[in-house]
């Protein structure tokens, strides 16, 4: 299954769109297959994203790899300074 990363893309967060677009830039230079979910679509998918992050308040962006949870942006980038990447995002 590919990595899931649920954003918005009617963030009025400069800090969110930044985070989210750091997101999908490493993923894409690194050539790992991921699914951008926009939470903003539909409640549905929103609630799914709080549901797999066990938190009624989590934002995005969230990542998780199929229905495993990952973590979020500040786990993310401990992964990547940590040279664990992939063991953080289940590969």
């Amino acid at each position: 299954m590919p990595v899931k990363v649920f954003y918005t893309s009617v963030s009025g967060s400069i800090e969110i769109k930044k985070k989210q677009q750091k997101i999908l830039d490493v993923l894409s230079a690194k050539k790992i297959e991921f699914e951008a979910i926009d939470i903003s679509q539909d409640s549905k998918t929103k609630d799914e994203m709080r549901a797999l992050a066990n938190d009624p308040t989590a934002l995005p962006p969230q990542i998780c790899n199929g229905n495993e949870y990952c973590g979020n942006y500040e786990a993310f980038l401990e992964a990547i300074e940590n040279e664990q990447l992939e063991g953080f995002l289940k590969l």
